[in-house]
């Protein structure tokens, strides 16, 4: 049976050790070594990387025999081989896992509120606890400062194996699935949790916790968080947004809000203007096409038009005379067909019948229907048509 450095010695990142067995599966080599500091994923925790012999570590896995499997693209070339996991990354699984179950303590020290599931991710870790709907900001405050307090104290933790007799004695979080070599993760004066994950030594080493976000998960409260170095990166992505934003606004971070506020107030008042705007050139464009008008039948390509500025000039236009508008728009290859209902024709039974040959899609009621094509030829050879059925006799 392969030795579990990271059971025995959770530091260690460097070691020699000798092949026991290696198979080939899909393209890929599994091997066994005598000893491995390689933590299988397992517990929430993702599993460790690194290499065996300057070979890269793909995957580390724990097979139903027992086995931890180390996955590689090739064998190495010798049978005792140096191995070397990717610190960085181990030590950041650590501090998260840790943080974790101190995190989840104080949650079910301050607020009775237990946690049903963990997820530690690339970015950021969650864990769901049974609140209901009472929780607030004032409960994650109360937690993020407790939780930050005795990593302060810097608690031992302590990682020992009790025999089932010996678990009985111990207010565990929650019972193991296991009846034998059950792995018992204290945190001194806190809580005893049955865990197979590696941990750090002492709270100190956790950092720091801090909770982003929070949002209702049906019956229970999903809380965002990070710990030791993720928290630090944060922080200072985040300082860094905040210094570039003061730097462009010239003024304190403390009063960047309000000067966001005015710029998206400024930004509201340049939109309602601009539409204002857009509504008086859409009443001088509907009295330049009634000039146009000829036999109740008006048809005009715009450029550059949108969609919402020409169901805005359709719509003033039939109000003011009995006609039957075709507008276009180049830039969004779209039509509009409109009337006030004076005559016959139901415009989305109309497109219903002959976009198909046009490749258009759309629809619409009886007055008024809209329309997209797939290229401007589409567009332009549906319009064509139309003019041609439509403005010889619209009143038909």
């Amino acid at each position: 049976m392969t030795k579990k450095l990271y059971y025995t010695s959770t530091k260690t990142s460097q070691w020699e050790t000798q092949i026991r067995e290696t198979f080939e599966e899909n393209g890929f080599y599994y091997i066994t070594l005598e000893e491995t500091a390689f933590y299988p994923e397992g517990g929430g925790q993702p599993a460790d990387t690194g290499k065996i012999e300057g070979i890269t570590v793909l995957d580390v896995i724990k097979s139903n025999d027992g086995r931890i499997l180390h996955k590689t693209e090739k064998r190495p070339g010798s049978e005792m081989v140096h191995c070397e996991i990717d610190w960085s990354r181990r030590f950041d699984h650590m501090q998260q896992h840790s943080g974790q179950h101190l995190l989840s303590a104080v949650c079910r020290e301050l607020f009775d509120a237990n946690t049903v599931s963990f997820h530690l991710g690339k970015e950021y870790l969650t864990i769901d606890i049974t609140s209901g709907s009472k929780w607030t900001e004032v409960h994650t405050a109360a937690v993020e400062k407790q939780v930050n307090q005795y990593i302060i104290e810097n608690r031992e933790i302590l990682i020992y194996y009790v025999t089932k007799e010996q678990l009985q004695t111990l207010p565990v979080v929650k019972m193991p699935k296991v009846s034998e070599n059950i792995r018992i993760v204290e945190i001194e004066g806190i809580e005893y949790n049955p865990c197979g994950g590696t941990h750090v030594e002492r709270t100190g080493e956790i950092g720091l916790i801090k909770i982003f976000k929070t949002e209702k998960q049906k019956e229970h409260t999903r809380l965002y968080f990070k710990c030791g170095f993720r928290a630090l990166d944060d922080f200072s992505e985040s300082l860094g947004i905040l210094s570039a934003l003061s730097t462009k606004f010239n003024t304190g971070r403390t009063e960047i809000l309000n000067r966001v506020e005015k710029l998206e107030n400024d930004y509201k008042q340049l939109l309602s203007a601009n539409e204002n705007l857009k509504l008086e050139n859409a009443k001088y464009l509907a009295d330049t096409l009634l000039a146009e008008n000829v036999g109740g039948f008006i048809s005009h390509i715009f450029e550059d038009s949108s969609m919402k500025e020409l169901l805005y000039l359709s719509g003033t236009i039939v109000k003011k005379e009995k006609v039957i508008v075709l507008l276009a728009s180049r830039k969004e290859q779209k039509v509009i067909l409109s009337h006030n209902g004076s005559f016959p024709l139901h415009c989305g039974q109309y497109f219903k019948a002959e976009l198909s040959s046009y490749n258009g899609k759309g629809g619409g009621n009886e007055q008024t229907a809209q329309a997209g094509f797939a290229s401007q030829s589409d567009l332009m050879a549906f319009y064509q048509y139309t003019v041609e059925k439509l403005g010889q006799n619209p009143g038909e």
